[in-house]
């Protein structure tokens, strides 16, 4: 937040923070869901890093010929946006995986992501899921549809520049997929229509999803 208001204030454009903390009982299952499918499926299981992703985003990096440091878990994300900034450098990312190391010794997986989903950018001076919910939705995250929630963790790679309200086909493709997931996780159960397809012909026509930044 301090991050981006200096940037604001150098830009000579000044920037509103929009933050409600709350607690994680207060939060949509579904967004809890959604967020994890969207930003870090391994999360419960890992212990801050996700070697596979990170191998990953190196070789994807490799090819590329350009180092974007791809393959962070949310406990990573955590560590930057609480203590360092978006800048990338390979200082930044040592000093990140130290804080990252620390607070998976130090806090519970749970509170992690309650501090994660209340500190994560979710568009211009918006942070955290209560915020973001009020600010596009117009009511309180406890809410949150499972449609709704999959379209607010779609744009988590790059806040900024989608819109969960939009019609950017990047956010379309990205949280048809994450409510799919939801969907054949048992974490929606969707109505008898549309299990069977009726009235619905645009099932069978929808696009597979693009590829999203790196985060």
């Amino acid at each position: 937040m301090e991050y981006r208001e200096k940037a604001s204030k150098e830009k000579r454009k000044p920037l509103r923070v929009y933050q409600v903390w709350t607690p994680f009982s207060k939060i949509s299952p579904y967004l809890v869901k959604a967020v994890l499918i969207a930003e870090d499926d391994k999360f419960w299981r890992h212990e801050g890093f996700d070697y596979e992703a990170i191998q990953k985003a190196l070789e994807k990096d490799l090819k590329a010929k350009k180092f974007k440091f791809g393959g962070s878990t949310i406990t990573q994300q955590l560590a930057r946006n609480l203590y360092l900034s978006p800048e990338k450098s390979m200082l930044r990312k040592i000093s990140e995986a130290i804080i990252t190391w620390r607070m998976e010794q130090t806090l519970s997986k749970k509170r992690i992501l309650e501090l994660y989903l209340n500190v994560v950018e979710w568009g211009d001076g918006i942070f955290g899921a209560e915020a973001a919910s009020r600010h596009y939705y117009g009511k309180p995250s406890s809410e949150l549809t499972p449609e709704e929630a999959a379209r607010l963790a779609s744009v988590l790679p790059n806040p900024r520049k989608y819109n969960p309200l939009g019609d950017q086909r990047y956010v379309i493709n990205r949280s048809n997929l994450i409510y799919s997931i939801m969907i054949q996780r048992g974490i929606v159960i969707p109505e008898y229509k549309e299990v069977t397809g009726e009235n619905d012909s645009s099932l069978s026509e929808k696009s597979e999803p693009g590829e999203g930044p790196e985060r």
